[in-house]
């Protein structure tokens, strides 16, 4: 096979002259002639026209939708459901739909705004015009203006742009960490996940955190703040959704302090959250285990002595039924020692509040 030397907007050319027939040229894997340099360039380009294809035509996609649905709200009864019955047919989801759509409506911003030239558009790869259209304002602008000087534009760089805005201009960051990064001494790419931790915690536990970087602005501050600010959140998040620790008594700011200080913050994040889990748990199992059992009497009563598989079906299940549960949990695939799991489920009603009308 020919080696692959034209640009893509001539590659792209046999597509606008015949729909049908899209030729594009590979270079031969068997090639001993060729480098694996060369080889993989060529590579690269071909899969460049095919990422312009794919976003223009996902653009495409959105701009035919919006028509169809915007020619389906004039008015009149059932408005709309000539608009999902053409997705069905197209075998298209909702979800899908309105992606799309708001793919076309963020090209036809960036367009329209004059932030985005239209042969600029050839620079992006799919991915990377997703990130883009995702991005904040300022991000787009700086975006926009490495595409009209001729800069391919990966998703990576996108993410890194907006990683580095976000670090940047997130007023939760000191001072002192901004110019470090501004000038080096600290890589920008530590700044965005330490602003999004922050912005999870509530102020108190901000400044907290903030004094530390203030007082000690390196790199490895940065990354034990960044871990302390998620173990914070998760700890904080966790705690207000665990009901054995309502009217317990325990001050939980004074045990976080008590966490922090002996260096244990993690361990007891971690606990709160997966007693959180603990008791998500129980309750869809109480759920699942009386609908499990309605099931079960209605099976019973719709058989009988003619469904002899149903019946020994039904009593198989009865240890999942009763009021003890039990699995043997370990053996076979798991590579485990088996173990005999019971539970014994008791439910009590809560009686009303005499006090409470």
């Amino acid at each position: 096979m020919a080696p692959v030397s034209d640009p893509p907007s001539t590659l792209i050319q046999p597509l606008a002259a015949n729909p049908e027939n899209l030729e594009l040229q590979l270079p031969d894997p068997e090639n001993e002639d060729l480098t694996d340099f060369d080889f993989l360039e060529q590579v690269e380009t071909v899969w460049q026209v095919c990422d312009r294809f794919d976003l223009q035509t996902e653009i495409w996609r959105g701009r035919i939708l919006k028509a169809v649905r915007d020619r389906e709200k004039r008015g009149g009864e059932g408005r709309g459901v000539g608009f999902l019955n053409w997705l069905q047919n197209h075998e298209i989801s909702k979800t899908q739909a309105y992606r799309l759509m708001e793919l076309a409506n963020s090209a036809d911003s960036l367009l329209a705004d004059g932030k985005l030239e239209p042969e600029s558009m050839n620079l992006f790869s799919k991915s990377a015009f997703l990130e883009t259209a995702q991005a904040e304002p300022e991000v787009q602008q700086m975006i926009t203006e490495a595409a009209r000087d001729g800069k391919r534009i990966t998703r990576r760089e996108v993410r890194q742009l907006s990683d580095d805005w976000t670090g940047m201009s997130s007023t939760l960051i000191p001072a002192e960490i901004k110019t470090k990064a501004a000038n080096n001494t600290i890589p920008s790419r530590y700044l965005a996940p330490l602003a999004h931790e922050l912005e999870k915690l509530p102020p108190e536990h901000q400044t907290i955190l903030q004094a530390e970087l203030t007082e000690s602005p390196d790199i490895e501050t940065l990354k034990q703040v960044t871990a302390e600010a998620k173990y914070l959140a998760k700890y904080l998040d966790s705690s207000a959704h665990v009901q054995a620790l309502e009217d317990s008594g325990i001050d939980l700011e004074q045990a976080l302090e008590e966490a922090l200080r002996v260096g244990c913050l993690n361990t007891a994040a971690d606990l709160v959250h997966q007693a959180a889990q603990l008791e998500q748990c129980m309750a869809k199992l109480h759920m699942t285990w009386k609908r499990l059992g309605k099931l079960s009497e209605r099976l019973y009563v719709d058989s009988g002595s003619s469904t002899p598989q149903l019946r020994q079906l039904l009593q198989s299940l009865e240890k999942l039924t009763t009021d003890t549960l039990e699995l043997d949990w370990g053996s076979g695939e798991n590579n485990l020692h088996p173990v005999l799991i019971r539970l014994k489920v008791l439910t009590e009603a809560h009686e009303p509040d005499a006090a409470t009308p």
